[in-house]
């Protein structure tokens, strides 16, 4: 195992702060109803609603699981709510005007797209303090603060290992994104990120699909077959996987946007009889650090989920009794919930964790 020093330290952090076991999931919309706990001191109710991208995603499973326990502990009335599938802006709109209707003190989102983001602003301009997890939104006006992983270091780190991985062969790329159809900051940092790590020039890191089709990355030639949407699902990510099939046969990297894609990028790639490809991804939810221990995924960079909602729902606690913001990470404009490779296969000058110890703190 390559673990650094640094990594270490963000696996502690990790580790102290999050559950270690998870409470039952859910249903979206409802409120959980957490009258348990008599930590608020008297103080009167303080009501919050987590508003996820979809709960056909374990890593919003997770988040609401995280933020459950939370407000359990702090005896916060926590509504839950979640758009039907990845994307969908009008759900999460409406629960925005719901947390606004009911009087809730703060909001926590991971928003689908900038289609919710009038909303935020309308609940900012209400009182409400609004925290985005996972996802920053496009305009910083539209939330307090923003809790999540660094997704840009999150894709070069895959990229740098993918890059390592190849040892000098030529890289035939098949880039699995979120969305063809909107712009979304965890979507296109991702992706650049990962051509980053590669040592390909990204051109314009705010677009997705830009850079240059062919040229050379910090080992060799690559090939760019093409960029595919997935929607950041099992079977969006098979659909796209065969789409790029069908262009090249040769593709041999396979970067996913998560680790839904990535399994239904691998099905479809072991349909076409070449189950070798090597595929990355972001995540680090338990099934997918069991994907990269089977050898289905050879790396991925695992996220904190759990961290976030916990943190989140404790900083509203803290404003409400204590007047105290939370603040950004010291040189980013968000607060950084950490991020760790994880592989069997440590590369050479690459930092990572192996499935053993990913295991031990993994979310879902």
């Amino acid at each position: 195992m390559n673990h650094t020093a640094g990594y270490g330290r963000i696996k502690r952090m990790v580790a102290a702060g999050s559950i270690a076991s998870l409470a039952a999931l859910g249903m979206a919309g409802c409120s959980s109803g957490t009258s348990g706990g008599t930590s608020t001191g008297g103080a009167k109710e303080i009501g919050v609603s987590l508003i996820v991208k979809t709960t056909t995603n374990p890593f919003f499973v997770a988040m609401e699981n995280g933020a459950k326990k939370a407000a359990d502990k702090l005896g916060i009335k926590l509504t839950l709510a979640a758009g039907k599938a990845d994307g969908d802006e009008a759900t999460q709109i409406q629960a925005v005007e719901n947390a606004i209707s009911k009087g809730d003190k703060g909001i926590l989102i991971t928003p689908s797209g900038p289609g919710v983001e009038d909303a935020l602003v309308k609940a900012r301009d209400a009182g409400l303090f609004v925290i985005a997890l996972d996802t920053p939104p496009s305009n910083p006006d539209a939330v307090d603060i923003t809790f999540a992983t660094d997704n840009f270091l999150a894709g070069q780190d895959i990229g740098k290992w993918t890059a390592a991985k190849l040892a000098g062969k030529k890289a035939t790329i098949a880039m699995l994104d979120l969305f063809d159809d909107k712009v979304v900051s965890v979507d296109v940092n991702r992706d650049q990120g990962f051509l980053d790590g590669m040592g390909i020039d990204a051109a314009d890191k705010t677009k997705n699909g830009d850079e240059a089709k062919t040229g050379t990355y910090s080992g060799g030639d690559y090939e760019i077959v093409g960029n595919a949407a997935t929607q950041g699902a099992e079977d969006g990510g098979r659909t796209a996987a065969e789409t790029l099939l069908s262009k090249n046969g040769n593709i041999n990297v396979v970067y996913t946007i998560n680790e839904p894609a990535a399994y239904g990028a691998y099905q479809a790639f072991k349909a076409a009889g070449k189950p070798d490809v090597i595929v990355v991804s972001i995540d680090g939810g338990c099934a997918g650090v069991k994907q990269v221990k089977d050898g289905i995924i050879g790396a991925t960079a695992q996220q904190y989920p759990v961290k976030m909602s916990e943190l989140g729902v404790q900083a509203i606690f803290d404003l409400v009794n204590k007047g105290a913001k939370p603040t950004v990470s010291p040189g980013l404009d968000f607060y950084n919930t950490g991020v760790a490779l994880v592989t069997d296969k440590p590369q050479s000058g690459v930092d990572s964790i192996d499935t053993t110890e990913a295991a031990g703190i993994c979310w879902g």
